[in-house]
């Protein structure tokens, strides 16, 4: 099934309540697939019900694409077969890497350099002929820059050497803005329009000014949500995410969120 209009993270602490949705309150969920391969019981029969009724992505976190070790070749060959017996079609990772002689269990920035470039194109490239389907790249914040380019120039080189499809991280976007001191609203509206398959949306912590903090664990704030709507005006109404990882509020409060999310995909649709 297809993804549209706006969805939920799918987490396993909240798996009762979230199985009581209904397509009138979510279009969507979104999981880390490493978190459910091979998962049996009451949480594997659960989670198949789910996708018996919701359409899916799969956001994953170990996939590493910039990372200098090989690539786990058997890891996307599950990836593959996960997708496969849940049809689900969309599959999305990092820009980045978490990987060095064994996982480290972060996010890390690839550095912006063009050989950096070549060695990411290579892996996409072969990550998208195992998967048989487009490998799709979320856009990280980042607390420190490395290389000699920006980040809008290596983003838009990815996508356009390896064909790979976009994640619009927005709040990703504000954090970075802030953090490595560039515009926003540029950034956004610089990105390959045609590359953009679906965008997150989430909280974040005001560590300073001049420091921000993605966190998942906050409300989405009034600049961000300004963000996704200059996001649809520029590229068009996506499929969009509320990523919620910890601090869970009750649900209606997350459902707001949601709702938000339509409110401001059916003003750019009239």
């Amino acid at each position: 099934m297809v993804i549209t209009g706006s969805g939920l993270g799918l987490r396993r602490g909240m798996l009762d309540e979230m199985s009581q949705l209904t397509k009138d309150q979510v279009d969507f969920f979104e999981v880390a697939p490493e978190n459910w391969i091979n998962l049996g019981g009451r949480f594997g029969k659960a989670f198949r019900a789910l996708t018996e009724r919701f359409p899916f992505a799969c956001h994953g976190l170990s996939l590493s694409i910039g990372s200098s070790d090989p690539l786990d070749v058997a890891f996307v060959k599950d990836i593959k077969a996960f997708l496969d017996t849940h049809q689900i079609q969309t599959y999305s990772e990092h820009l980045s890497y978490c990987s060095h002689n064994g996982h480290m269990y972060d996010l890390l920035p690839i550095p912006f350099t063009q050989d950096a470039i070549t060695h990411v194109v290579q892996r996409i490239k072969q990550v998208q002929d195992i998967l048989e389907r487009p490998l799709i790249l979320e856009n990280v914040s980042t607390y420190a820059k490395f290389g000699d380019m920006d980040e809008l120039t290596f983003t838009q080189e990815v996508v356009k050497q390896s064909g790979c499809r976009l994640l619009l991280d927005v709040n990703n976007v504000y954090v970075n803005s802030i953090n490595h001191h560039y515009d926003a609203e540029q950034f956004i509206k610089a990105l390959p329009k045609s590359a953009i398959e679906y965008i997150h949306i989430a909280g974040h912590f005001d560590e300073a000014d001049d420091l921000k903090v993605d966190t998942h664990g906050a409300p989405v704030k009034t600049d961000v949500w300004d963000l996704l709507s200059l996001a649809y005006e520029v590229h068009g109404v996506k499929p969009t995410l509320l990523e919620r990882d910890f601090n869970f509020p009750p649900m209606s409060e997350l459902l707001a969120e949601v709702d938000e999310i339509k409110q401001r995909q059916q003003v750019c649709y009239a």
